[in-house]
């Protein structure tokens, strides 16, 4: 995962892992979700490449990319926290833990933290209703988010 890569290598390693992918049905989100993995996030220079290798059109790549929230279109940081914004969370008192996270990491929703450390994404539904409020730091689930994993987990994601 480099962000740092030029324009013609992010277009050859795109076209090479829509090579490996295009035979399955139906390959966009699939190859979508190979570039994330490739990159760190979805270069803006690969969504022609995509388009192009697929025939689909650009407006199609870039419309089915923007509509799911796992792809992201910038570097994110060392740590990706997310947190759940579905009704049951909001209602065990979510918009309280979204507001304090904010605060203490000093991000709002899609953006990542000056030194790197984190990048803070709301998410619709982690699947733990019943645990609510719900976060996910770097794919492993929390639940009943209270003041104590607040603070445990803005201590990890600062180490």
């Amino acid at each position: 995962m480099n962000a740092h890569v030029a324009n013609g290598d992010i277009a050859e390693r795109t076209r090479a892992i829509v090579g490996a992918l295009r035979s399955l049905e139906g390959p966009l989100l699939p190859i979508l979700h190979e570039v994330q993995d490739e990159f760190g996030y979805v270069p803006h220079e690969a969504l022609p490449v995509i388009a192009s290798e697929l025939n689909l059109s650009r407006a199609e790549v870039h419309g089915v990319m923007t509509f799911y929230h796992d792809y992201r279109d910038h570097p994110a940081g060392r740590h990706v926290l997310k947190l759940c914004r579905a009704e049951a969370c909001q209602s065990m008192g979510g918009d309280a833990v979204a507001d304090r996270m904010k605060t203490l990491l000093g991000v709002d929703f899609h953006q990542t933290a000056l030194d790197g450390s984190v990048t803070l994404e709301p998410v619709y539904c982690l699947g733990l209703c019943a645990c609510a409020p719900a976060a996910m730091l770097d794919g492993e689930l929390y639940g009943r988010i209270d003041d104590q994993t607040i603070a445990d987990l803005v201590a990890e994601v600062r180490r």
